[in-house]
């Protein structure tokens, strides 16, 4: 936390000598400041009640401090490890000024910090996230909602890696019933709940809502409703499908209970807490029928380095969770495995003229040749672990006439074209697909930059689409997501993961498209066939 502006040395109450802002807001500018009766280092917010509004009416301003500083006494009662102390409350009736006086954190913001260093990985973001939930209960239990939990709101303490959920500027006593105070929007509208965005009573579970999304970008570096506009960002909370980032791993689970648009059906903060606890446990997200380990484990302050990386720093990811991804789905109770891997020139196998990217439309499908006993006639690749050798308990090893190996679930039926080859459920709604190229001028991220900004013309409905740069083995890779509309007039929408990169001379593609509520099982499928594939 640093600043530039000076404070003018006002001493506020006799005691608080104010020095450079370190930051500024809504509600407030908030200032370094030393508490000369006690010699210590303080943070002083300075309360805006309508200064910087015009025409906003007095008694609205006057109602706004009223509840501004009744709030700021009932957080100065939330005692909480990960809760901003509130140390003082000084109004200046004369002059019209009112100051909360707080603990001073030396760190940076969660936003700040993903934006020097990039995401966090899966486990960092666990913790992270367990830190919050433990915050919010305590203020729900005392009747108090956050109502603006994002990273901005979210200070990380240098040296202890403390998480400390501060700026209750906005929060409001339990019973709240609109989102606008005097016309204006309150709150953040990429992390704010649906049901608010409707007008309806906020209540805790708005609150878990916003943590779902900040877990979203804590592993991805985005929110997974920003858009380029206020009404496009309203329209993804509202109406567009929710796709967490394939980085959330072993935590998407628990990230779709969160992001469930019903609140009534959404995580509650004690199940998040526990599921949360668990997973740094055990490393997975466990079945929420599963029992609550008997004592809290030792969760470190700062989590080790991720093996996945994206844009060169931590981030949590496809390979980094693999198996764990795998076996949260099926304790999370997940259907049969059936998804897809995807082509190059689209996600799919469709026409492929103009050098877009198409998804497969409905295809002949050709009997595979290859064994279909699990591990039959696969000379597993040099250099792998035993434990990618032998496929996943439901999966294959194939040996593919294109030149490459990988495990595909028991069932799937192979498809060739121009494209590429491609594996196909029973069903055809889950697609697994693999393309070899030359190397193309921009390496993988190029060409997956390229193809996003041909989705909406290859793609109907092309949406939330996301390039992300990562790596594969160690080998600089790229990765695509995206949502389209089905196939055929009525068919669900669905949704695509494609990583590409570079090895051994050729350009590698790896996709898996699959409907949108079967997005779990395609996850597993791309996460599988990631970890088992293999050249040659």
């Amino acid at each position: 936390m640093t600043g530039g502006t000076e404070g003018g040395s006002r001493l506020i109450a006799g005691r608080y000598r104010l020095g450079d802002q370190l930051g500024r807001g809504g509600m407030g500018t908030v200032w370094q400041a030393t508490d000369e009766l006690l010699g210590r280092q303080v943070a002083v917010k300075e309360l805006h009640f309508g200064g910087d509004e015009p025409g906003l009416p007095a008694a609205d301003a006057q109602l706004r401090r009223e509840r501004a500083l009744r709030e700021a006494r009932t957080v100065a009662q939330l005692v909480h490890p990960h809760v901003i102390v509130v140390h003082d409350i000084v109004e200046e009736p004369g002059a019209g000024l009112s100051y909360i006086i707080m603990e001073r954190i030396d760190g940076d913001s969660l936003a700040d910090r993903i934006a020097a260093d990039g995401p966090f990985d899966v486990r960092e973001a666990a913790r992270i996230g367990l830190a919050l939930v433990g915050a919010l209960r305590l203020a729900h239990e005392r009747g108090v909602l956050h109502r603006d939990l994002k990273p901005d709101n979210v200070l990380l303490e240098a040296g202890t890696g403390r998480v400390v959920l501060t700026d209750f500027g906005i929060a409001r006593l339990d019973g709240g019933t609109t989102i606008t105070d005097a016309g204006s929007f309150v709150g953040s509208p990429e992390y704010t709940a649906p049901e608010r965005m409707e007008g309806r009573a906020a209540g805790p579970a708005s609150d878990l809502w916003s943590l779902g999304v900040l877990l979203c970008t804590a592993v991805s570096g985005e929110s997974p409703f920003h858009r380029d506009s206020l009404s496009g960002v309203l329209c993804a909370v509202m109406h567009d499908p929710i796709v967490p980032p394939a980085a959330a791993g072993p935590l998407l689970p628990v990230v779709r209970r969160l992001l469930e648009r019903d609140p009534e059906r959404r995580l509650g903060a004690a199940e998040a807490e526990r599921l949360l606890l668990a997973f740094l446990a055990t490393g997975m997200a466990p079945d929420s029928a599963a029992p609550c380990p008997a004592t809290h484990p030792h969760i470190p302050l700062v989590a080790k380095p991720s093996r996945f990386r994206v844009g060169g720093v931590r981030a949590g990811g496809v390979r980094g969770a693999l198996v764990a991804s795998m076996l949260v789905a099926v304790m999370a109770g997940a259907g049969a495995a059936t998804a897809t891997l995807f082509l190059r020139d689209g996600d799919g196998d469709g026409d492929s003229k103009g050098g877009g990217r198409t998804d497969f439309a409905p295809t002949r499908t050709v009997t595979s040749t290859v064994s279909t006993r699990p591990g039959g006639g696969v000379h597993p690749p040099t250099g792998t672990a035993d434990a990618a050798r032998t496929p996943p308990p439901g999966y294959r090893r194939v040996t593919d006439p294109a030149g490459f190996t990988l495990a595909v679930p028991e069932g799937y039926d192979r498809s060739a074209d121009d494209n590429g080859v491609s594996y196909l459920s029973p069903d055809k709604g889950i697609r697994i697909g693999v393309r070899q190229q030359s190397p193309v001028a921009g390496g993988p991220l190029g060409e997956m930059r390229r193809a996003h900004a041909k989705g909406p013309a290859t793609h109907p409905g092309y949406r939330a689409g996301k390039v992300t740069r990562t790596t594969h083995n160690g080998l600089a890779a790229a990765l695509w997501e995206f949502v389209r509309d089905g196939f055929e007039p009525g068919d669900e929408d669905r949704h695509t993961y494609d990583l590409c990169w570079e090895e051994g001379g050729l350009m590698y593609d790896v996709w898996v498209s699959a409907p949108v509520s079967r997005q779990d099982d395609g996850k597993r499928h791309f996460d599988t066939a990631l970890d088992s594939f293999a050249r040659g």
